[in-house]
């Protein structure tokens, strides 16, 4: 199904053709361009930055993303033409693996991708990778992510974190966990949560990686005992009545930052404006998305594909609509289901937000010794393009460049003090 124009729908003035119009130039420079500039609308700059001097230095980027759930608004900003709109062509590039992701990102064979917040981060480090100086343009969505655990666990007690405890120290045996890349966000979720029930993740239990679209496939052959990824495939597991959610990822930090839009810094150094337009696109699609049940209806229609997520719709769209069902008995509206836009809440590249990552990074042993957080968070995420792209989009800006958040064993994440934070955590490595 093709998703209907959007022209009435998230442009509030008439978009602007991107054709050079020398009659209206002439008139401009006779009154004062500049100042005249200043004041019209900001899409209008838009049409100005597409048509001139500021236009995108590469018209065709390539972004990866993998079989996922929240690479829904890259894939919306080519399919709607809103990356027309900003003067570029995103050529969205499906990969199988985040090693994969990580690989063609940091030799150029792909522009910009979806990427694991944490994986970035890892690079810029020198961890799961050669060191890379790297750049977060936006994040992309928040929430939307789950452990599952499989349903011979299930047979033998297990709903929860608490029970999987008993059940580990009670019958002793190898169990496997996997996550989809070591630096990255599922390792971090699993990690904090099979930690807060006493289980030490890298002691009492083999944690292995698996890409996303593959971890259906090893839990219904029994490689594994549970897993963390993002949606559709906790989703999939509970339709293939092989696994169980045993906990969301927004019940762990409800509106936690998940993937972003990420490239190196090589990149964003020389196509700027490139990177403005493609940040800008993808907010306006993720702002389509989030606007109605219609438009998550209809991204999930298109990113079902094949040559996207390849599975059924309502497996993605039951979850995307927040409409939630543990596959053991428990249904529930969830009110923090991912979301990509939220008034431009979920988008901004919070500095608090990627000092995070890396204070889980130091606690689980990956840094040997803490780094400068917030000068390393600063270096990395570039706000400076994300408020020009929140400017021609009209996306509100917050306060601040840090957040408050309450995790789900109470610590407080503010960003001030990220030595002591991840120190202070009793299981570590």
């Amino acid at each position: 199904m093709k998703i209907p124009s959007l022209k009435n729908e998230l442009i509030s003035s008439p978009s602007t053709d991107l054709k050079p119009n020398h009659s209206k130039r002439s008139s401009l420079k006779a009154i004062g361009a500049v100042s005249l500039f200043n004041l019209v609308d900001p899409l209008v700059k838009v049409g100005a930055w597409a048509a001139g001097s500021d236009a995108p230095e590469k018209t065709d980027v390539k972004v990866s993303f993998i079989a996922l759930t929240d690479c829904s608004s890259v894939v919306l900003a080519n399919h709607l033409g809103l990356d027309k709109k900003y003067g570029v062509k995103i050529i969205p590039t499906k990969e199988a693996s985040w090693a994969s992701i990580r690989d063609k990102l940091v030799n150029g064979e792909n522009d910009l991708s979806h990427i694991l917040y944490g994986l970035v981060y890892g690079l810029q480090l020198g961890i799961g990778g050669q060191q890379k100086d790297m750049s977060v343009l936006m994040t992309l969505n928040q929430n939307g992510q789950a452990i599952t655990l499989s349903k011979a666990l299930y047979q033998k007690g297990v709903t929860d974190g608490e029970k999987l405890k008993s059940l580990m120290d009670k019958e002793k045996r190898e169990y496997t966990f996997a996550q989809t890349f070591p630096t990255g966000t599922h390792a971090m979720w699993l990690y904090y949560w099979l930690a807060n029930y006493g289980i030490n993740p890298l002691k009492d239990a083999k944690v292995i990686t698996v890409p996303p679209p593959q971890m259906v496939a090893n839990m219904r052959s029994g490689n594994m005992d549970g897993y963390c990824v993002g949606e559709p495939w906790n989703a999939r597991a509970i339709v293939d009545g092989i696994g169980f959610t045993a906990t969301t990822t927004q019940d762990i930090w409800q509106d936690h930052p998940e993937k972003v839009l990420g490239t190196t810094a090589d990149f964003v150094k020389k196509y700027p404006n490139t990177c403005r337009a493609v940040t800008s696109a993808i907010l306006e699609a993720s702002k389509y998305i989030d606007s109605s049940a219609k438009s998550k209806h209809d991204t999930a229609e298109v990113v079902s594909a094949t040559s996207f997520v390849n599975t059924d719709i309502n497996v993605i769209q039951d979850r995307m609509m927040g409409r939630y069902n543990n596959g053991i008995g428990k249904t529930w509206d969830d009110q923090h289901a991912m979301r990509f836009y939220n008034d431009g809440a979920v988008n901004f590249p919070y500095l608090s937000d990627a000092m995070w990552f890396m204070t889980q990074h130091k606690r689980w042993g990956l840094l040997k010794d803490h780094p400068n957080y917030l000068e390393v968070a600063k270096k990395v995420n570039n706000i400076s393009i994300y408020k020009q792209a929140a400017d021609a989009t009209k996306t509100p800006l917050p306060k601040s460049e840090m957040r408050s958040s309450k995790l789900f064993d109470g610590t407080v994440w503010n960003g001030q003090n990220p030595n002591a934070y991840a120190d202070s955590f009793k299981i570590k490595a």
